[in-house]
């Protein structure tokens, strides 16, 4: 080393020397040959000085410690606290009053007030069905029923009276009873020909058109309430066991910039073969510009710990024996071997081989190795 250094000095001074000098072109040239020499010189004696040097490493380890380079780096600390862990999913807004509200009797489509995105209240018409023919059959049923009820009234009498025989009454209550229930079921027909919202939601689909026939079951229209909202999610299914009803969620809407945290309501037990996840349902409060079908961020927590030591991930280097990460002891940095927990939020939790009170090496870290020798920056 010091060799190396005398010949670039004097390397230095000649270059130096020659440009102080006013000497011809020939003395120039002389004197930069003379410093090509040198530099030339100065690199194989750096050669010889680097091989050198490995050779003695390898024989004496100590060697290599008092003669290596302090590496310049900045420090950081473990930190001791709270470490949460999440599972983020994409959840959708459901209803459990979502339904396909279809027509009861027969007929055609007279008339559509719904459209789709329509907010509407319990008890507002949604649809009506041509109910001609139910008119009809009660106007005639109405002209059986009052001849009816005269001659059950007029036998009544006479059965009072102890005239006339009983098969004669009862026939005649018979026939008007029978006829009061057919009008009672064709007037309930014909109210059934309106149709309207069963509670407070939002008109989904409308899937028939003006003057269209449908006939009893036919789906009307896909009807969505307003109320009962929950979030539903598909979960992995590496977390069956872990997570269950009542772990905290937070949630976010992202196109309504809302957080708020809530809790799991249920959880599936029936993996889907297409993408191997489960249901998840957490529980969403009244919220008045949530709308069913809107997208949210879930992140579960499924794992806590109030006395966790974190170190910032990236810092976690990994070789042959395992898992390590750098610490500053008198100036030196060395390997410390770790077991690794969790991970979230670009942090991890060390089970084994931290205590929390460690200097840990942070900016510089790919720079040094075992047993280097360190400068920490201000």
């Amino acid at each position: 080393m010091k060799t190396y250094s005398k010949y670039f000095i004097v390397a230095l001074g000649l270059l130096a020397f020659g440009c102080a000098e006013n000497g011809g072109d020939s003395e120039v040239d002389q004197k930069k040959q003379e410093l090509e020499n040198y530099r030339k010189e100065a690199g194989d004696l750096k050669v010889k000085i680097d091989e050198l040097e490995r050779e003695i490493a390898a024989l004496d380890p100590s060697f290599a410690r008092s003669e290596r380079k302090s590496v310049l780096i900045t420090t950081t600390q473990p930190q001791v606290g709270s470490f949460q862990h999440f599972v983020e999913v994409t959840g959708s807004v459901m209803s459990k009053k979502n339904v396909n509200i279809s027509a009861e009797v027969s007929g055609r489509i007279q008339e559509i007030p719904a459209i789709e995105g329509m907010r509407v209240r319990k008890g507002q018409v949604i649809a009506r069905i041509d109910d001609e023919s139910a008119k009809r059959n009660v106007a005639e049923i109405e002209t059986q029923l009052e001849l009816a009820r005269t001659v059950y009234e007029r036998q009544k009498r006479l059965w009072d009276q102890e005239i006339g025989t009983e098969m004669q009454y009862l026939e005649a209550k018979n026939r008007k009873e029978s006829l009061e229930k057919n009008l009672e079921s064709i007037r309930l027909q014909e109210d059934r020909a309106t149709i309207v919202a069963p509670f407070d939601g939002t008109v989904e689909e409308v899937m028939v058109r003006m003057g269209e026939l449908v006939q009893p079951g036919s789906p009307i229209v896909n009807f969505i309430g307003e109320s009962d909202l929950f979030i539903e999610g598909d979960v992995s299914e590496r977390y069956v066991g872990i997570l269950s009803r009542g772990d905290s969620v937070e949630v976010n809407f992202p196109s309504l910039r809302k957080n708020f945290k809530t809790k799991v309501t249920a959880v599936g037990s029936v993996i889907n073969p297409n993408n191997r996840t489960f249901k998840v349902e957490v529980f969403l409060p009244r919220m008045d510009s949530v709308k069913p079908n809107m997208l949210s961020t879930l992140k579960i927590m499924d794992y806590e710990s109030a006395t966790a030591i974190t170190v910032p991930t990236h810092l976690i280097l990994q070789d042959n024996k395992g898992e390590y990460i750098y610490v500053v002891e008198n100036s030196v940095a060395r390997k410390q071997y770790i077991e690794r927990g969790m991970t979230y939020s670009e942090r991890t939790e060390i089970l084994e081989g931290l205590t929390g009170e460690e200097t840990l090496v942070d900016k510089g870290f790919r720079e040094v190795g075992d047993n280097f020798k360190v400068n920490i920056s201000a």
